[in-house]
């Protein structure tokens, strides 16, 4: 708010992937669809009422993000 920023939210369930344990994440705890459509479609009600110029995707469809990333870091997950 004090940059007077965007923001733009894309819901994606990948961001709880456990990767522990085998070749693939696991996201058995993750949240179940509809709880998860809840929090992000409260999230943005919330960036709203401060008056953050929200762009959003859209829950449960597939979508291609084209993104720059500059920092100030990048997290790269390993399964051991």
């Amino acid at each position: 708010m004090d940059i007077e920023g965007e923001a733009l939210v894309v819901p994606q369930f990948t961001l709880y992937g456990n990767c522990r344990k085998g070749r693939r994440p696991s996201f058995d705890e993750a949240a179940e669809p509809e709880l998860a459509r809840k929090v992000y479609n409260s999230f943005i009600e919330a960036l709203k009422r401060k008056r953050v110029n929200v762009s959003t995707g859209m829950f449960g469809a597939k979508m291609l993000v084209e993104i720059y990333n500059d920092g100030p870091v990048t997290f790269i997950l390993e399964s051991s």
